[in-house]
């Protein structure tokens, strides 16, 4: 299950251009399929934007007829959407702004495909522009001489920059200005220069370089090469009850209580949970699953566990290890520590050498040692 109402609740849209032919790169593929580090160059632009939970809707617009083949390569995000675009760039922003406009966006990023270097910090620096500017775009300055041809007569490059994209923008500001012409604009933010906005230029990325030939693609492997890194954090803990066992990890343990809650009350995996979504910056298991809420009363942990390792999978991110560590007295954890990790490896779909779990007292002080309850708390690694 999607957090639908993280996402819907905001007024972001994005649209990423990927319907050009890319004839300057050569070859019979469009550059937007081509792989780049074992994944089509359409999918990092993709998987960057639904690492930001700002956008009620991404558009992703497309040769016509490719529509079928692009959903296939998308990850199975609600709210991504493939519409087809048209003859050149303008026409396919165009068509963009259509298909997103029943999502009633405030604000809108305009994104190439072929600008695979694209990161969150970059997207999040863009919405924080517009609070306060109709438009803006991510920058870099010229560093190099600039001649010009074919006379070769020196041009002061004072006060110049490489503009790159996602260019972003009040959505009255933008469509307002794709209404008033037909023309076909050097870039997005062409069309809202004359009307006086107010435009910010935020920090340019060189991994946010756009691959145009086919020596780009050597470039732009190397400058987003580097996986981002997320640790989360989680802590759960859950009182006694009468029963005769307790669930930790999905392990069932033989006890004289076991622990109460408005679930299954597994500690280990409630934590691992919530520290997984900590990573993501997506808010608690609490959120997600509100005790609140009959459907989930006696519920398995591993439907709340395996929900948040969907989140992090659509946002392009797996589970690089994890360490959960149990608090309790009694009963003994150890024994049954190699199966709550075959367990925990098995809910999340990853290698067994990525689990860790542990267990400790406290040493007969506080509501475990007086055998109260159990605590748990968990850290998590991800990585894209």
């Amino acid at each position: 299950m999607h957090n639908q109402q993280a996402f819907s609740t905001e007024k972001a849209g994005a649209i990423i251009v990927a319907a050009g032919a890319g004839s300057r790169l050569g070859g019979a593929i469009p550059k937007q399929f081509l792989a780049l580090r074992g994944k089509p160059m359409l999918l990092w632009s993709v998987e960057a934007m639904l690492r930001c939970n700002k956008f009620a809707a991404i558009i992703v617009v497309v040769p016509p007829g490719d529509e079928s083949r692009v959903r296939a390569i998308l990850p199975p995000a609600w709210h991504i959407h493939v519409v087809a675009g048209g003859a050149t760039r303008t026409e396919s922003v165009r068509a963009g702004l259509a298909a997103l406009e029943p999502f009633l966006p405030s604000t809108v990023l305009i994104h190439d495909a072929a600008r695979p270097g694209l990161s969150l910090p970059v997207i999040e620096e863009l919405l924080v522009a517009l609070t306060t500017s109709d438009a803006a775009a991510p920058a870099l300055p010229v560093a190099d001489a600039l001649k010009s041809t074919p006379d070769i007569r020196s041009v002061r490059r004072d006060g110049l920059v490489r503009v790159q994209t996602p260019q972003a923008f009040r959505w009255d500001a933008i469509t307002s200005a794709y209404a008033s012409t037909k023309d076909a604009a050097v870039d997005d933010l062409a069309l809202v220069e004359d009307a006086g906005a107010k435009i910010t230029l935020t920090p340019g990325r060189h991994e946010l370089m756009k691959v145009t030939y086919p020596e780009d693609l050597v470039v732009a492997e190397k400058l987003i090469a580097g996986p981002a890194f997320r640790v989360g954090t989680g802590f759960d803990v859950h009182g006694f009850e009468p029963g005769d066992a307790v669930v930790i990890c999905g392990v069932r343990i033989p006890h004289t209580k076991k622990l109460e809650g408005h679930s299954d009350a597994d500690a280990g995996w409630h934590a691992l949970t919530d520290a997984i979504l900590g990573a993501l910056a997506l808010g608690d298991i609490g959120d997600h699953f509100p005790p609140s809420d009959p459907q989930w009363k006696g519920a398995s942990s591993i439907k709340f566990l395996q929900h948040a390792v969907k989140l992090a999978t659509i946002r392009g991110y797996r589970i690089t290890n994890s360490d959960i560590t149990i608090l309790a007295e009694r009963p003994k954890i150890s024994p049954h520590r190699e199966a709550m990790r075959a367990a925990t490896a098995e809910a999340m779909n990853v290698p067994l050498d990525t689990v860790s779990v542990k267990a400790t007292t406290t040493e007969k002080l506080g509501f475990v040692g007086r055998e109260e309850g159990i605590a748990a708390q968990a850290v998590v690694l991800l990585s894209s």
